[in-house]
């Protein structure tokens, strides 16, 4: 099987192609410019791969919750693709992905995913690791820092850039083994979490490839929405 993965939902931006157990990657931390980077890191990983878009089998993006604009990036790539070559779509948790990342760079088994949302909130995801993909502990939140949902105590690794503005409120209610707060999602990461949920027959169809903000309700009352 072929999947392209894509992840925009934080400050970083990346692109993944695998098949049949090779991973080609091309991942930067790059605020404000995913828009830009991410056509041509689809380009490159499928140029490095020797293959062209019509030879993909199904697509997988990181589908949020994330920041407005770079979660609508990926999941409208992925959405332009998919109608383009009437491909299904996989969509797979940021704060999952970040969890899945934490494993791979730190080999932590427990990991709190945190996000800083603005507004003196963080989007939150509780992860464990079982055949080595992370799963979920209990649904994503978007919550104060300071009131993490009774499911989210316990021992945790902390990775995400919320960790780094809110560390005192995170340990003030978890045992943190660790923390990584330049930890960013990747595409590599989307990639075993997509081939589970494919497996498990999670793939949809193009017009169901949307983002997840979590924070509808404000992202509706924006100036010109």
């Amino acid at each position: 099987m072929k999947l392209l993965a894509l992840e925009t939902s934080t400050e970083a931006c990346s692109a993944a192609f695998w098949v049949d157990g090779a991973l080609c990657v091309r991942f930067r931390h790059a605020p404000r410019l995913q828009t830009e980077l991410l056509l041509p890191m689809i380009e490159d990983v499928l140029a490095e791969a020797g293959i062209t878009l019509a030879d993909l089998d199904v697509l997988a993006y990181s589908r949020g919750p994330g920041a407005f604009t770079g979660v609508r990036i990926a999941a409208a790539a992925i959405q332009a693709i998919a109608y383009a070559r009437d491909l299904p779509v996989l969509a797979v948790s940021s704060l999952q992905a970040l969890a899945q990342g934490a494993w791979r760079v730190h080999g932590a088994e427990r990991v709190l995913s945190v996000f800083d949302a603005r507004m003196s909130e963080v989007y939150v995801g509780g992860y464990a690791l079982a055949d080595a993909l992370m799963l979920p502990l209990d649904v994503e939140h978007l919550c104060a820092p300071s009131g993490l949902p009774a499911s989210l105590s316990g021992r945790f690794f902390v990775a995400g850039n919320g960790a780094g503005v809110y560390e005192a409120e995170l340990r003030a209610q978890c045992d943190v083994t660790g923390i990584d707060a330049a930890l960013f999602p990747s595409a590599e990461d989307v990639i075993p979490l997509a081939l589970r949920l494919h497996a498990e027959g999670g793939a949809q169809a193009p017009e169901l490839a949307l983002p997840v903000y979590l924070r509808d309700e404000v992202w509706k009352k924006l100036p010109g929405r």
